[in-house]
C-alpha cells in the first residue's frame, strides 16, 4: 500500500516550475509500428530498472518521472518543459497542458480545512513489504495509519483510494474520523459494514469476466493452503487496467506491478456511523474501466451513496495515465467543496 503525500499552493512559486510530466501529441506523429512500442518497452525497462538499483543503493540520482526526456525546441524565454515519448495522441477531453498552467492557477486555501491530499493505491508504494506474509487489512494499511496517527490534534488530510486503496481509506476512516477531512473513492471498492473487497470484486467477475481470466492465485505456502495473494496475468494488463493509458505508461507500470495480499481482501470491514460515517465522501468514476465497471462503480454508489458523485468520462481504471488533467481537475474539485448549510 503507497501513500503519496502533494500540496496544494495558494499562489504559484516564483522560481522555475518543477519537473512535471507533459504528454506531446506530436509523439504519435513521429512514428509507430513495432519497432516503436519496443523502444518504448525498453525505455520503460530501463527506468523501472533504475529505480530498483537507487532503492537498493546504487549510486547516482533518479529522475523518478516516468517520461522520456527530450531537448525541448524553444522559441521564448523559460525553462525547457519535458515531453513524453506516449504513442496514444492526447484526447481532446483531457487536453495538453504546459506544467505552468496548473502551478499558475490561483487556488484560495484559506477557508479549506486541509490542503493535503494523501493518495492511496492498493498493491503499489515503496513499502517492500512480501504481500505473501501481510494477514490483515491492517497490517497493510499500517504505512498509511500510521500517518495519521502522527498528525497534530488540528491537522486533517484528504484521502484518495484507487481500487483496493478504497478498502485501506475506509479502515483508516473508522480509525481516525477526525483526521480525515474527505474521503475520495477513485473507482475504488467503497465497502459497507460487515462486506469486503472480495465481495466486490466478485460481482465484478459477473460483469465481464476479465478480472476472473487475468487474475492469478499465489500460493506461497503450497497448494494445500489458502493463497497468500492475488496477480495480475501481465498479457491481460493492458485490457484489464489500461486500455485508454498511453503506451509508455502502461511499459513503465507493467514492470512496477506487484501482487495484492488475499488476507485484507478477504477481510470484511467493521464500518460505523459514527465514525466511518461521519467523514465526507466522493466517488469519481471512470467510464472506460474494465477492471472495475461503470455499472459495478454506480451499483456500489446505489447500496453506499456518497455526498457527490463525480465522472471522469474516457478514463481506464487508471485515470492518472489515461486522464491525469481531468483527475487533477477533479480532485482540485472535491478540496473546494463546502460543506453543505444545514436547512
Amino acid at each position: 500500500m503507497g501513500a503519496l503525500m502533494s500540496c496544494m499552493s495558494g499562489t504559484p512559486p516564483s522560481d522555475s516550475p518543477p519537473q512535471a510530466k507533459r504528454r506531446s501529441s506530436a509523439s504519435s506523429r513521429r512514428g509507430g509500428g513495432g519497432a516503436k512500442a519496443a523502444e518504448i518497452d525498453e525505455q520503460a525497462l530501463a527506468a523501472a530498472a533504475a529505480l530498483v538499483l537507487g532503492q537498493r543503493g546504487g549510486g547516482g540520482a533518479f529522475d523518478r518521472s516516468a517520461s522520456v526526456r527530450y531537448a525541448a525546441k524553444r522559441q521564448q524565454q523559460g525553462p525547457p518543459l519535458p515531453r513524453s515519448s506516449s504513442t496514444r495522441p492526447r484526447s481532446l477531453a483531457d487536453p495538453e497542458l504546459q506544467p505552468q498552467q496548473l502551478l499558475a492557477k490561483e487556488l484560495d486555501t484559506k477557508d479549506l480545512e486541509t490542503n493535503i491530499i494523501v493518495l492511496v493505491h492498493g498493491g503499489s508504494g515503496i513499502n517492500s513489504s512480501d504481500t505473501n506474509k501481510i494477514s490483515s487489512l491492517s497490517e497493510y494499511a499500517e504505512p498509511l495509519t500510521s500517518y495519521l496517527k502522527g498528525l497534530g490534534d488540528a491537522e486533517k488530510v484528504i484521502l484518495v483510494g484507487h481500487d483496493f486503496g478504497g478498502a485501506c481509506i475506509s479502515h483508516a476512516m473508522e480509525m481516525f474520523p477526525s483526521k480525515v477531512a474527505k474521503a475520495v473513492f477513485l473507482c475504488a471498492t467503497m465497502l459497507t459494514n460487515g462486506h469486503s473487497a472480495l465481495d466486490i470484486f466478485q460481482q465484478q467477475m459477473d460483469t465481464n469476466g476479465m478480472l476472473q481470466k487475468a487474475q492469478e492465485l499465489v500460493y506461497s505456502n503450497g497448494k494445500d493452503r489458502p493463497p497468500t495473494a492475488i496477480n495480475i496475468d501481465r498479457a491481460s494488463v493492458r485490457d484489464l487496467l489500461f486500455n485508454q493509458s498511453p503506451a509508455k505508461d502502461v511499459s513503465l507500470a507493467s514492470v512496477s506491478m506487484r501482487p495484492i495480499p488475499f488476507a485484507p481482501v478477504m477481510e470484511k470491514l467493521t464500518l460505523t456511523e459514527g465514525n466511518y460515517g461521519s467523514v465526507r465522501r466522493f466517488f469519481v468514476e471512470t467510464t472506460e474501466d474494465n477492471a472495475i465497471p461503470l455499472s459495478l462503480q454506480q451499483s456500489m454508489c446505489v447500496t453506499n451513496p456518497p455526498e457527490k458523485v463525480l465522472r471522469l468520462k474516457g478514463s481506464d481504471h487508471a485515470p492518472f495515465f489515461s486522464r491525469p488533467q481531468a483527475l487533477h481537475k477533479t480532485l482540485v474539485e472535491i478540496a473546494t467543496l463546502p460543506r453543505a448549510q444545514a436547512s
